[in-house]
């Protein structure tokens, strides 16, 4: 099996959702199932390093063929050949040694996946698909500036702040995120360590009824300005390191984001918001995004 050792491109950001290119090689996955792999391709696939937006799926069309695209996996290639593929990968996330591949699960696999090296491809993304998990990946972002801006006084120490200035909460407690087509999850750890950094937990679950109005609010005020978001991306390559920016009334929030976004504040009707407290005291986030 010969795979490519140059970095595979991706045009998600821009929000591409079509795309051809001859295909490179059809590596069979070590859980059995066949992968197809392309220089420039517009599907997202699953980092990872921090899974939070789902894979792109679609189809590929190839060799008269019209093959499902059931998933996207991040794959490596090392200096010495090695092929490793997820969580199996065993260095750093865009080692420049590495050759960083999008793996396009196809099922069924077409007979022989190696007649199809060298032949053209189309590659179509389900747009619908990812226009809603753009949505719940925007609203994400907008969810984590809006806790930092409401949290904000409940700090008595100087901590990491976010792009805007605030107190940078989200970063300094979360430990997991997941997007769906519907909205988006975050969890965030309360505990002695966020504590000792200097954020105040007393009261909190008394007062979360009021921070989630507080929160919800702003994300509001926020819509109705139909600010502008961009990622910005300084090289074509899978792992470039890429940010999310969007211009809100108090300033550039900007940060690192490997996902796909809408392109403008005015593509959501609402954000709605639930807040809760878990027996462990870990605060859970939901954010569901009408859009329009």
């Amino acid at each position: 099996m010969t795979l490519p050792t140059t970095s595979t491109e991706v045009t998600f950001p821009a929000g591409a959702t079509t795309g051809e290119a001859p295909i490179l090689a059809a590596p069979v996955l070590p859980d059995g199932r066949t992968a197809l792999v392309v220089g420039r391709t517009p599907f997202h696939p699953l980092d990872h390093t921090w899974p939070d937006q789902p894979a792109d799926t679609g189809v590929i069309r190839v060799a008269g063929a019209e093959l499902p695209v059931v998933d996207c996996l991040t794959g490596g290639v090392g200096p010495d050949g090695t092929f490793a593929v997820g969580e199996a990968i065993p260095v750093r996330r865009g080692d420049e040694d590495w050759a960083w591949l999008a793996l396009h699960v196809v099922d069924p696999a077409p007979g022989d996946p190696a007649d199809l090296v060298g032949a053209a491809a189309e590659l179509v993304v389900d747009a619908e698909r990812r226009a809603a998990l753009s949505a719940a990946h925007t609203a994400c972002h907008l969810l984590a500036f809006a806790l930092n801006a409401v949290l904000a006084p409940r700090w008595r120490k100087e901590v990491r702040t976010d792009s805007l200035g605030r107190p940078d909460f989200d970063n300094l407690a979360i430990t997991r995120s997941r997007l769906t087509e519907a909205g988006s999850r975050d969890d965030y750890r309360i505990g002695k360590s966020l504590r000792k950094k200097g954020f105040t937990a007393d009261t909190l679950a008394e007062d979360l009824p009021g921070i989630r109005d507080e929160v919800e609010a702003l994300l509001g005020e926020w819509l109705k300005t139909d600010a502008g978001v961009r990622i910005e991306v300084p090289a074509p390559a899978l792992t470039a390191r890429r940010v999310w920016h969007c211009g809100l009334p108090d300033g550039d929030a900007h940060v690192p984001c490997g996902g796909s976004h809408l392109a403008r504040l005015g593509e959501l009707r609402s954000l709605a918001v639930e807040l809760t407290l878990e027996e462990d005291g870990a605060l859970v986030a939901l954010t569901r995004p009408e859009r329009v």
